[in-house]
């Protein structure tokens, strides 16, 4: 189409600032920057009507720094805009302008609506031409893209302060906003919103954790290919625009509410001594590959936002795919780089979050290709006085590489080995002995050697991707075949069990043997050294029947059955019992590695581990499934009457009697949890713990955990 040069109405329109980009309110107006290096014209389009015509078409004039800048009197906190870019199309060497194309604002705030590429209407390629991306679409996308929403940020934040919990405290519970409450059996007002989510916030207090890890909540696209099945896309890895909050998590009320009710979460949840943690996707944009939909990057500059290739003769046409979704976006280009930090310091000092988890985070490492342990993002990141002190959380892994324990040293990451090793243990896998001590006392071998603490390692058994902690016991196989991929998605090596049958039993037996398997793993994941995470849902046993990538799944397979918290009440206190006797002891989430040394001269090391007979653990032999371990934690506290703590983790199927250590002079040992017991009994309430009699031994049942104090 051709634009008018002029605007329709009669606005008035001023030079403007080429800084901050995005929209920004003044009490005059409203100032539009949009960075485009490549670009030859840009028009900003303005809306009254999302799907309607554009009231406005405002030729920008300025380009400072390779930003278009203008300024708009009048317009006002609501006002709903797009861009149109002009500049060659040539694929071959990574220009995709295209002016029939609505594009959104990189930094938009908040969108009008759902962007949802149904039947291919927003690709950069006319479908019925052979040469595909080499063709040019000229059909109009202006009445389906979302419009970016101009936000006023002013919002009662109520004396809002950060908990700033140090990591070594800090207990994290993953989840979904939605899943969350979606469910009819929540009983909010709100349901599948981030004011339901606020609903429930009480039983987040009272289970006991100190921070939320949210799936994405970026505004994220629902995938053609999903649609067509009856299936969309749910855990929103799919990201459209790095500054706004997710518009269907909102009640809808007005427009832009997503940005105050978003903002409420934080609020109450930072009142109830709960941090913020967002999962966050800065490797990709919801643009795919050079056969995807052209919404907002691709059109405004190609070659700046994505990590291009090609042969010889096309040399930038296609998309390097470290993601496996399609694109990469090109964290080596100084102005993507800004992009993330905008976004980033954003979502700190405007909407109060507290850290980030980055999703494949190996790909912010690859501004030249291979991963880069000194790359720029991670230089930048480090120097900024704002995320600095955030915390940092990488999921070290993407499609090409695996780099556990190889990021900066103000970064902590998602430990796999952790998860691995203890799941095999659990199950009974024999000669896992060496590897689940080195994940026990903080592994020191991933994080130890570059200046890292034990915190570093975010500990988990199960998460978002993946089973959850009962299908973990209840299923030897995936079961995806809801997700419509004739059950070949998802990861086949799950280290899981059934435990004797596949799926839901009326079988007591094996029931109750499941439940003292998952106990098991609570046992490892929150006595262990690091910081733990949590599955949400897994304290009440939640379950996706089988489905170990539920990506696509936004029903009930994914959503939180409240009644199973209510049946399962009994393992859900078990879980915050464990939650509180780790936040009493310490030893247990201390800053340093457990080393073997005696660290207050007590005559004690701070661990000392044990075979059945009190000799050293025979850590070669390929039978090994039962460890036991000393802790001393006088260095850690002043309560000298409750700091030795013997552990005993056995994934054997046979019962063991295991000799145990002196309790000191005037102590004796007691028990405080053993997971072969009855729910109710398998956990002592403090103070109410059972002393041995004898004490000098203890018959440790097949496959259980045992925890012992000295008082």
């Amino acid at each position: 189409m051709r634009l008018p040069l002029v605007s329709r109405t009669q606005r008035t329109l001023h030079t403007g600032r080429h800084y901050p980009l995005g929209a920004t309110l003044h009490p005059r107006g409203v100032n539009f920057a949009l960075y485009s290096k490549h670009a030859t014209e840009v028009f900003l389009l303005l809306f009254d009507d999302p799907h309607g015509d554009p009231t406005d078409v405002i030729r920008v004039e300025h380009c400072t720094r390779h930003i278009w800048h203008v300024f708009v009197e009048g317009a006002r906190a609501g006002q709903l805009y797009g861009y149109r870019v002009r500049g060659p199309y040539a694929p071959a060497e990574g220009l995709r302008f295209n002016e029939n194309k609505l594009l959104i604002d990189p930094y938009a705030r908040a969108l009008s609506h759902k962007l949802v590429d149904l039947d291919g209407q927003m690709l950069a390629y006319d479908p019925s031409s052979p040469l595909l991306d080499l063709s040019f679409d000229a059909r109009d996308t202006s009445s389906i893209v979302p419009k970016a929403i101009v936000i006023d940020d002013t919002f009662d934040w109520q004396g809002d302060e950060p908990p700033d919990i140090p990591l070594e405290r800090l207990f994290i519970y993953e989840t979904h906003v939605k899943g969350f409450t979606a469910h009819p059996s929540s009983g909010v007002a709100h349901p599948g919103t981030y004011l339901g989510f606020v609903e429930k916030i009480p039983h987040l207090a009272r289970l006991g954790v100190n921070a939320v890890e949210f799936l994405p909540v970026h505004e994220f696209a629902v995938e053609d290919f999903l649609l067509h099945k009856g299936l969309t896309n749910y855990w929103g890895y799919n990201t459209v625009a790095f500054f706004a909050p997710e518009q269907s998590y909102s009640t809808g009320s007005s427009p832009g509410c997503q940005v105050t009710e978003f903002k409420t979460l934080v609020r109450e949840l930072h009142k109830a001594g709960i941090e913020v943690i967002l999962d966050v996707v800065y490797n990709h944009s919801a643009e795919g590959s050079e056969l995807g939909p052209t919404f907002s990057f691709r059109g405004i500059d190609n070659p700046t936002y994505y990590y291009l290739t090609g042969s010889p003769f096309e040399r930038r046409r296609f998309y390097m795919n470290f993601t496996g979704c399609g694109n990469s976006l090109f964290l080596g280009n100084p102005a993507v780089i800004r992009l993330v930090m905008d976004s980033l310091r954003m979502w700190v000092e405007t909407m109060h979050v507290d850290g980030f988890r980055f999703d494949l985070a190996p790909v912010l490492g690859r501004g030249r290709g291979e991963f880069d342990r000194a790359a720029s993002f991670f230089d930048v990141i480090s120097q900024d006085p704002v995320l600095s002190r955030i915390k940092l959380i990488a999921e070290p892994w993407d499609l090409g590489t695996y780099q556990v324990g190889s990021f900066p040293v103000d970064w902590s990451e998602w430990n796999g080995r952790f998860r691995d090793v203890t799941r095999k243990f659990v199950r009974g896998d024999a000669g896992l002995g060496p590897e689940l001590g080195a994940r026990i006392t903080g592994s020191a071998d991933l994080y130890g050697e570059d200046g890292r603490k034990a915190y570093n390692s975010v500990n988990f058994v199960t998460c978002h991707d993946g089973f959850t902690l009962w299908d973990l016991v209840s299923y030897q196989s995936k079961h995806n075949e809801a997700n419509g991929e004739g059950n070949r998605d998802g990861n086949n090596d799950n280290n899981s069990t059934n435990c004797g049958v596949e799926g839901e039993t009326d079988d007591r037996g094996i029931n109750a043997f499941r439940w003292q398997m998952a106990r098991n793993h609570i046992c490892h994941l929150l006595f262990s050294l690091g910081t733990p995470m949590l599955l949400g849902g897994d304290e009440f046993l939640r379950t996706q029947r089988g489905n170990n990538n539920a990506y696509c799944q936004d029903n009930d397979i994914s959503w939180f059955d409240w009644h199973r918290a209510e049946r399962n009440r009994d393992f859900t206190e078990f879980v915050r019992k464990a939650i509180a006797f780790n936040k009493r002891h310490a030893i247990l989430h201390r800053r340093k590695f457990h080393t073997g040394r005696d660290l207050d001269g007590d005559g004690l090391p701070d661990i000392t581990w044990y075979g059945d007979d009190l000799q050293a653990p025979r850590w070669g032999d390929p039978d090994l499934r039962t460890l036991s371990f000393l802790l001393d934690g006088s260095e850690e506290t002043t309560d000298l009457g409750d700091y030795l703590l013997f552990i005993i983790f056995n994934a054997d199927r046979r019962m063991h009697r295991v000799a145990i250590p002196s309790a000191g002079a005037g102590a004796r040992w007691h028990r405080v949890l053993d997971t072969s017991l009855p729910p109710g009994m398998d956990f002592a309430e403090a103070g109410q713990e059972v002393p041995l009699d004898p004490s000098d031994y203890y018959l440790v049942n097949p496959a259980s955990s045992v925890v012992l104090v000295a008082r």
